[in-house]
């Protein structure tokens, strides 16, 4: 994420009221009585109910948000409706009813490219497995990496970064090093080079049996990766909210440190976490594709968009066969697009400072 995204971000919360409770003072009657009853809704409205208030008015965030929702369940309900259609994305089928010879003079698109009733994305080329079983336990590998590699970097960034900022000094120096140190990663070349090394140390671990290894891998290093940025933005969020009189307050009633960064600090950067979340997620799925594509992630036979996509170029199947290069691709382009722009309307909605409509 370049620094032009990511301006609007260290601006999310400038301008917003905290949750915290300050003591109140006493109003006169005179005051309550002229407060009209929409500004009393107004300002009793939370945060997350103004968001979805803008999110709902938006028609390309409304849209985005229902194929957002449609992706996801399709990953949970698609291994389901695979069963239903009687495949599943591990079985060979290799019978001449199912596979058309490639060699077959005057046959330039082979028959198994075209979806069937038995097939309802036709089945990839040399082993005959069914394309729909495989994208969808695909949607499922790739949705379960970028959601937990996002929730690691962001629970990583949210602490460390609350931390730097409140606690100041000597801590804030090292943590910034730190940050700094990781933000001057190449990052690609990082992860492919430790990607192979974590997955030889975890194959006699509980996470290295069958597929979990590539998965848990992934979710290690894309998440311990990821933290540095939102830590950065966080620091930044915290440094001013420490001086607010919200935690003055809390301080003078005796509360602990712990105490006054998770009830009083971190709730009040939510909004800029939720937003880096909502961006981080793509990010992650096109991360995991990349690093399945390139042969460190996700193998053969468990299915991955990324290692689909790795099938049909390793075997030169898309040009005899482009089906089974659009297929997966489409839908990596799709989810994509779909959450970035998600990210993009939370982004709008959480901002204090965006006009209202």
């Amino acid at each position: 994420m370049d620094h032009e995204t990511s301006t609007p971000l260290t601006q999310l919360q400038s301008s917003a009221e905290p949750t915290a409770a300050s003591p109140s003072s006493p109003t006169s009657p005179a005051t309550s009585s002229s407060t009209s009853p929409r500004a009393s809704t107004a300002e009793a409205r939370s945060l997350l109910a103004t968001a979805w208030l803008r999110i709902r008015r938006s028609k390309i965030a409304l849209l985005s948000l229902g194929v957002v929702t449609a992706i996801i369940l399709f990953a949970i309900l698609g291994p389901l409706l695979s069963t239903m259609s009687g495949n599943d994305p591990f079985t060979s089928n290799t019978s001449p009813d199912v596979l058309d010879d490639l060699q077959t003079p005057g046959l330039p698109l082979p028959g198994y490219m075209y979806p069937s009733a038995s097939h309802w994305l036709g089945v990839e080329p040399g082993l005959g497995r069914d394309l729909f079983a495989r994208l969808a336990s695909g949607a499922q590998v790739s949705l379960t990496i970028a959601l937990l590699s996002t929730a690691v970097s962001v629970a990583l960034g949210t602490v460390i970064g609350a931390a730097a900022g409140y606690f100041g000094g000597k801590t804030d120096a090292v943590i910034s090093r730190i940050m700094d140190l990781f933000l001057a990663f190449p990052h690609l070349l990082l992860v492919l080079s430790l990607t192979p090394i974590l997955q030889s140390r975890l194959r006699d671990t509980p996470l290295g049996q069958g597929s979990f290894l590539p998965m848990a891998s992934l979710v290690i290093i894309l998440g311990f990766f990821g933290w540095a940025y939102l830590a950065r933005i966080v620091r930044g969020q915290v440094l001013s909210l420490r001086e607010r009189e919200f935690v003055e307050a809390a301080r003078s009633f005796g509360a602990s440190h712990l105490s006054v960064l998770f009830r009083q600090i971190i709730p009040n950067v939510m909004g800029v976490v939720l937003v880096y979340a909502a961006m981080l997620i793509p990010t992650n799925i096109s991360a995991e594709a990349a690093l399945s594509f390139l042969g460190v992630g996700v193998k053969d036979p468990t299915p991955s968009w990324g290692q689909m996509l790795n099938a049909a170029q390793s075997g030169n199947w898309y040009l005899s066969d482009p089906w089974f290069l659009a297929v997966p691709g489409a839908m990596l382009i799709l989810t994509v697009l779909a959450f970035n722009l998600l990210g993009d309307a939370v982004r709008d909605a959480l901002d204090p400072k965006a006009s209202r409509h």
